[in-house]
Protein backbone atom coordinates (compact mmCIF):
# COMPACT_ATOMS: atom_id res chain seq x y z
CA UNK A 1 0.00 0.00 0.00
CA UNK A 2 1.57 3.05 -0.90
CA UNK A 3 1.16 6.31 0.89
CA UNK A 4 -1.39 7.83 -1.25
CA UNK A 5 -4.01 5.07 -1.19
CA UNK A 6 -2.96 5.42 2.80
CA UNK A 7 -4.04 9.54 2.70
CA UNK A 8 -7.05 8.69 0.89
CA UNK A 9 -8.28 6.10 3.36
CA UNK A 10 -7.27 8.97 6.34
CA UNK A 11 -9.48 11.34 4.39
CA UNK A 12 -12.08 8.36 3.85
CA UNK A 13 -12.18 8.04 7.52
CA UNK A 14 -12.46 11.60 8.82
CA UNK A 15 -15.20 12.30 6.70
CA UNK A 16 -17.44 9.15 8.00
CA UNK A 17 -17.55 9.98 11.15
CA UNK A 18 -15.93 6.65 12.27
CA UNK A 19 -13.67 7.21 15.67
CA UNK A 20 -11.25 3.79 14.49
CA UNK A 21 -10.74 2.03 11.70
CA UNK A 22 -8.45 -1.52 11.27
CA UNK A 23 -7.20 -2.68 8.03
CA UNK A 24 -4.72 -5.74 8.46
CA UNK A 25 -3.81 -7.51 4.87
CA UNK A 26 -0.79 -10.66 4.69
CA UNK A 27 1.97 -7.64 4.96
CA UNK A 28 0.85 -5.09 6.75
CA UNK A 29 -1.75 -3.47 9.35
CA UNK A 30 -2.31 -0.43 9.39
CA UNK A 31 -4.78 1.37 12.23
CA UNK A 32 -6.58 4.81 11.87
CA UNK A 33 -7.95 7.12 14.66
CA UNK A 34 -9.81 9.80 14.36
CA UNK A 35 -10.60 11.75 17.53
CA UNK A 36 -12.63 15.36 17.79
CA UNK A 37 -11.15 18.34 19.99
CA UNK A 38 -12.58 20.79 21.83
CA UNK A 39 -12.16 22.90 19.18
CA UNK A 40 -14.07 21.07 16.33
CA UNK A 41 -11.04 20.38 14.28
CA UNK A 42 -10.27 16.44 14.04
CA UNK A 43 -6.47 14.88 14.80
CA UNK A 44 -5.82 11.96 13.05
CA UNK A 45 -3.32 9.18 14.44
CA UNK A 46 -1.98 6.20 12.02
CA UNK A 47 0.13 3.27 12.71
CA UNK A 48 1.30 1.10 10.25
CA UNK A 49 2.91 -2.42 11.46
CA UNK A 50 4.57 -4.68 8.93
CA UNK A 51 3.53 -8.11 9.68
CA UNK A 52 6.06 -10.76 9.17
CA UNK A 53 5.20 -14.24 8.81
CA UNK A 54 5.49 -16.20 12.14
CA UNK A 55 8.06 -18.67 12.34
CA UNK A 56 7.36 -22.24 12.47
CA UNK A 57 8.33 -23.73 16.31
CA UNK A 58 10.25 -26.83 15.86
CA UNK A 59 9.10 -29.80 18.49
CA UNK A 60 11.64 -31.47 20.04
CA UNK A 61 10.20 -33.47 22.90
CA UNK A 62 12.21 -35.17 25.34
CA UNK A 63 12.12 -38.33 26.48
CA UNK A 64 11.52 -38.02 30.15
CA UNK A 65 8.11 -35.94 29.99
CA UNK A 66 6.41 -39.08 28.46
CA UNK A 67 7.56 -41.51 30.82
CA UNK A 68 6.40 -39.64 34.14
CA UNK A 69 3.15 -38.54 32.39
CA UNK A 70 1.60 -41.41 32.87
CA UNK A 71 1.49 -41.95 36.33
CA UNK A 72 0.03 -38.15 37.11
CA UNK A 73 -2.77 -38.96 34.78
CA UNK A 74 -3.58 -42.71 36.67
CA UNK A 75 -5.32 -40.63 39.16
CA UNK A 76 -7.57 -38.44 37.26
CA UNK A 77 -8.56 -41.98 35.04
CA UNK A 78 -9.27 -43.89 38.19
CA UNK A 79 -11.10 -40.60 39.56
CA UNK A 80 -13.26 -40.16 36.14
CA UNK A 81 -14.28 -43.88 36.37
CA UNK A 82 -15.55 -43.83 39.90
CA UNK A 83 -18.03 -40.32 39.13
CA UNK A 84 -19.29 -42.64 36.24
CA UNK A 85 -21.53 -44.30 38.50
CA UNK A 86 -22.91 -40.96 39.65
CA UNK A 87 -26.06 -38.45 37.95
CA UNK A 88 -24.86 -35.47 37.59
CA UNK A 89 -26.84 -32.28 38.62
CA UNK A 90 -25.92 -29.82 36.11
CA UNK A 91 -26.48 -25.74 36.28
CA UNK A 92 -29.55 -24.73 33.94
CA UNK A 93 -29.12 -21.22 33.84
CA UNK A 94 -25.70 -19.06 33.86
CA UNK A 95 -25.52 -16.94 37.41
CA UNK A 96 -24.58 -16.83 40.91
CA UNK A 97 -24.59 -20.56 42.94
CA UNK A 98 -25.80 -20.15 46.36
CA UNK A 99 -26.04 -23.39 48.45
CA UNK A 100 -28.64 -21.45 51.22
CA UNK A 101 -31.05 -19.99 50.82
CA UNK A 102 -30.10 -16.78 52.62
CA UNK A 103 -26.92 -15.91 54.75
CA UNK A 104 -28.39 -16.84 57.84
CA UNK A 105 -29.73 -20.03 56.82
CA UNK A 106 -28.38 -24.04 56.86
CA UNK A 107 -27.18 -25.06 53.61
CA UNK A 108 -29.68 -26.91 51.32
CA UNK A 109 -27.88 -30.25 51.36
CA UNK A 110 -24.82 -31.62 52.77
CA UNK A 111 -22.48 -34.33 50.95
CA UNK A 112 -24.00 -37.51 52.36
CA UNK A 113 -27.94 -36.17 52.66
CA UNK A 114 -30.06 -38.52 51.29
CA UNK A 115 -32.60 -36.71 48.55
CA UNK A 116 -35.79 -37.33 47.08
CA UNK A 117 -36.87 -36.08 43.55
CA UNK A 118 -37.79 -32.49 43.63
CA UNK A 119 -35.38 -31.76 46.90
CA UNK A 120 -34.25 -28.33 46.39
CA UNK A 121 -30.26 -28.32 46.20
CA UNK A 122 -29.25 -25.29 45.50
CA UNK A 123 -30.55 -21.56 44.72
CA UNK A 124 -29.07 -20.21 41.56
CA UNK A 125 -29.40 -15.81 41.35
CA UNK A 126 -29.97 -14.47 37.59
CA UNK A 127 -30.29 -11.35 36.78
CA UNK A 128 -32.22 -10.33 40.34
CA UNK A 129 -34.05 -13.48 40.15
CA UNK A 130 -33.16 -16.44 42.92
CA UNK A 131 -34.07 -19.54 40.90
CA UNK A 132 -34.41 -22.64 43.17
CA UNK A 133 -32.51 -25.70 41.32
CA UNK A 134 -34.72 -29.04 42.31
CA UNK A 135 -33.15 -33.05 42.07
CA UNK A 136 -34.03 -34.88 38.94
CA UNK A 137 -33.46 -37.90 40.67
CA UNK A 138 -33.78 -39.22 45.09
CA UNK A 139 -30.37 -40.77 45.86
CA UNK A 140 -27.33 -39.70 48.06
CA UNK A 141 -25.12 -36.49 47.59
CA UNK A 142 -21.30 -37.64 46.53
CA UNK A 143 -20.12 -33.87 46.04
CA UNK A 144 -20.70 -30.34 45.72
CA UNK A 145 -18.63 -29.28 42.94
CA UNK A 146 -18.93 -26.17 42.77
CA UNK A 147 -18.04 -23.20 45.67
CA UNK A 148 -20.86 -21.04 47.71
CA UNK A 149 -21.70 -17.55 45.84
CA UNK A 150 -19.33 -18.67 42.79
CA UNK A 151 -20.45 -17.83 39.48
CA UNK A 152 -21.90 -20.95 37.25
CA UNK A 153 -22.40 -21.21 33.77
CA UNK A 154 -25.21 -23.26 31.54
CA UNK A 155 -24.44 -26.98 31.89
CA UNK A 156 -21.67 -26.37 34.44
CA UNK A 157 -21.68 -29.70 36.85
CA UNK A 158 -22.89 -28.67 40.25
CA UNK A 159 -23.20 -32.17 42.34
CA UNK A 160 -22.57 -35.66 42.39
CA UNK A 161 -25.71 -38.35 43.01
CA UNK A 162 -25.27 -41.75 43.80
CA UNK A 163 -28.64 -42.72 42.77
CA UNK A 164 -28.30 -46.70 44.29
Amino acid sequence: MDIKEIQSLIKFVAKSGASEVKLETDDIKITIRTGATGSGSETTYVQQIPVAPAPVPQAAAPQAAPEAAPEADAAPKAEAEDDSKYITIKSPIIGTFYRKPSPDKPVFVEVGDTISKGDVLCVIEAMKLFNDIESEVAGKVVKVLVDDSSPVEFDQPLFLIDPS
